[in-house]
């Protein structure tokens, strides 16, 4: 399947009959769901309460305890939702939330076990559970982050899941396991800067391929695997291009061509997924380099923020060679449009309609015309007491912010701000959440939590 950018996607074209025949979405693959977009179809519950300490439990189908500590999101099959965690043998592990500069690592060196679960998406019950590994970490991390970061992959014929320095494992959906792949010890963390932070970007799997993005301070890749097997396929060198970067990378198909699109620093690139050729590059302006880049309209956003600048930039998929805007110019040949200081540091956009929705770590949202730039309106959720790091999801025409502290923010799709409801998850909530057949599911630091209208 190939199409220009001026031609709807035969995917947004299914979407969009499933939304007209009232289907919802089933499967959840990967991180950020169908796409990488962060949008299912159906409906969701607007309000909820899954706090105990502030009165009854509403509209929580179930909640089921996961031992460990990870940041992954759920990943949906059927009726199949897998998890990933890091167990310490030293018992409960540190974690660090809220807006503060402290680098330092954590300190979380003792002895983990990184399990695989799998569970009943209807009833939260646990299917199986594997360990794919076990020892003593081999690199540290940040004390925001967890030794469990990236979120599983699936196509319905395997699950795949990747652990940075302790590496990647393929199981059937019964939990056999097909492979592993050792892709070496990494060291994750700032460049200038004597810190290990941990891996974060999560595996990407397209047709029978398996992308991984793998930078770090020195000897950054970006590597494709038959997710048959794991023979490696092709692998090229980073360095120059990303130092560092914790991002997911996306596959695109379009122009004429299917390519990975990869968020790093100093530079974001694309590459032609068959060959591994560098198609182009853009100097990006945040040196921490976190959310995935989205393919909507025909343009490819990406967004980076940390370290002064913040930008947010609409690229054209069929862009080739530098496209970096030259002086102060927010254009260039490779850009539908620029916007130099509104680009966001933990959270990947949601584009909706017409609309982009980036929010900040601090909770400020911005809404901007996803094809000329144009800004609708800024307006903060909560107090700005509060980090912000699990991305955003769209249903149903309303849209979910989880705060670090387990309070989502529903508010509806339009370009005026407009607040629904303020909820409580009881816990701390970094994972980016799933939808399945109208139901979201949130990973909190101690529980995956199933919320539906009942």
């Amino acid at each position: 399947m190939v199409y220009s950018i001026h031609v709807i996607p035969r995917t947004l074209l299914a979407g969009t009959l499933a939304a007209a025949l009232g289907a919802a979405t089933v499967n959840w693959p990967s991180f950020r769901g169908p796409e990488a977009g962060g949008v299912a179809e159906g409906k969701a519950a607007t309000s909820w309460n899954a706090d105990p300490s502030q009165g009854a439990l509403r509209n929580i189908r179930w909640k089921t305890a996961i031992p460990g500590l990870a940041h992954s999101s759920p990943a949906i099959w059927g009726n199949r939702l897998f998890v990933t965690t890091a167990i310490s043998s030293a018992g409960t592990a540190p974690l660090k939330v809220g807006l503060y500069g402290d680098g330092d690592p954590a300190d979380d060196n003792t002895e983990q076990s990184w399990v695989v679960y799998c569970l009943d998406k209807n009833t939260g019950k646990i299917l199986w559970q594997r360990v794919a590994h076990k020892g003593a970490p081999k690199t540290k991390r940040h004390t925001k982050a967890t030794h469990a970061n990236a979120t599983p992959t699936t196509d319905g014929k395997r699950l795949i899941v990747f652990f940075g320095s302790e590496g990647v494992y393929a199981y059937d959906l019964e939990g056999k396991l097909l492979w592993t792949k050792d892709l070496g010890v990494f060291d994750p963390g700032p460049q200038g800067y004597d810190l290990q932070w941990g891996t974060a970007s999560s595996p990407v799997l397209f047709e029978d391929k398996l992308v991984l993005q793998c930078d770090q301070k020195k000897g950054s890749f970006l590597v494709v695997l038959s997710a048959k097997d794991g023979k490696e396929l092709w692998r090229v060198g980073r360095d120059g291009v990303s130092n560092h970067s914790w991002a997911t990378p996306a596959v695109v198909r379009a122009g004429g061509r299917t390519q990975i699109v990869s968020n790093g620093w100093p530079y974001i690139a694309g590459y032609d997924l068959e060959t591994s050729k560098e198609l182009w590059r853009l100097k990006s302006g945040g040196d921490i380099p976190v959310p995935t880049p989205v393919f909507a309209h025909g343009l490819i956003y990406v967004t980076n923020a940390h370290g002064g600048p913040k930008p947010l930039y609409a690229v054209k998929p069929d862009a080739s060679g530098d496209i970096t805007p030259q002086g102060d110019s927010t254009s260039s040949r490779g850009l539908a449009w620029f916007e130099p200081n509104n680009g966001a540091y933990m959270q990947t956009p949601v584009i909706l309609g017409d609309l982009l929705y980036s929010c900040s770590d601090r909770g400020v949202l911005k809404v901007f015309d996803a094809r000329t730039g144009k800004l609708h309106y800024t307006e903060r959720l909560g107090a700005g007491t509060t980090g912000f790091s699990s991305s955003p999801i769209a249903v149903d025409s309303k849209l979910y912010f989880a705060s670090e502290e387990g309070e989502v923010y529903v508010i509806k799709a339009g370009p005026q701000f407009a607040l629904l409801s303020k909820n409580l998850l009881g816990d701390i909530a970094m994972a980016s959440p799933a939808v399945s057949e109208d139901v979201i599911y949130y990973r909190t630091r101690g529980h995956v939590v199933a919320i539906a209208e009942r």
